[in-house]
């Protein structure tokens, strides 16, 4: 008899969801919390107010047929509160650099912005948007400007306006696909068969929660499957996708 005959593949069903942390971050004045504002509640303010150390807001979204939750986190774009900022960072798995049309300053600080995200989590899936490209006369950016930027940092590049709703789902929806793609080529890769000259055909062994865990009934060999631990139990909001916290 084939040794695949004693081999008994249990999987744990959950009510799962993927959970993104993404980190907005920029020079103050560029439109983050605007973006922000608009993608998760569609709305659009003139007037600027000045971010407070960091806020938050979530939206859930529907990606290549998975729910998808991303937890979008305004941070301050003044050097003050770097110190809070920057505690923020950690547990990223996305970021939006974002500069403005008419702000030179907050277009040179993207290399530095850049840094103090990394220096934190490291190489995340990562955007360039340069906001309020509806401002074309009061413009100090040239287009072939930011596009060596974009180059140069190789990451996706977005010309965006905020307040025409231009471009900002396409920029955290391309977040999240590539994401959801970088996630499951971690598990293929974590993801090994084991070999014994036991009874085990294989055991799928992965990381810390992914762990499968074996049990002997009857002679046969018993393996649990748990979900990937990037993902989290989904949230039964009942007053909508997206909240402010």
């Amino acid at each position: 008899m084939s040794c695949c005959a004693n081999l008994q593949v249990v999987h744990v069903s959950e009510d799962m969801e993927v959970a993104i942390k993404v980190v907005v971050v920029g020079n103050g004045a560029v439109g983050k919390s605007s973006m922000i504002q608009r993608y998760c509640k569609g709305i659009f303010t003139k007037d600027y107010k000045k971010t407070i150390g960091v806020d938050f807001l979530e939206r859930q979204i529907l990606v290549n047929d998975e729910e998808v939750r991303l937890m979008l986190w305004d941070t301050a774009g003044q050097e003050e509160f770097d110190a809070i900022t920057k505690a923020y960072y950690r547990g990223a798995q996305a970021c939006v650099l974002v500069f403005s049309t008419t702000d030179r300053e907050s277009f040179q600080a993207i290399d530095s912005w850049r840094e103090k995200v990394e220096a934190e989590v490291g190489d995340i899936p990562t955007v360039l948007v340069q906001n309020k490209i509806d401002l074309l006369e009061e413009t100090v950016i040239k287009n072939e400007e930011a596009e060596a930027l974009a180059k140069r940092l190789k990451l996706r590049f977005y010309r965006a306006s905020v307040k025409e709703d231009l471009n900002v789902n396409e920029v955290f929806k391309y977040l999240a696909e590539k994401y959801l793609l970088q996630l499951k080529q971690q598990t293929a890769e974590e993801t090994e068969v084991v070999h014994t000259t036991s009874n085990k055909i294989g055991v799928f062994n992965t990381t810390s929660s992914n762990v499968c865990n074996q049990n002997s009934t009857n002679g046969r060999e018993v393996i649990t499957l748990r979900p990937n631990k990037q993902r989290t139990k989904k949230s039964k909001n009942p007053f909508g996708s997206c909240s402010l916290v």
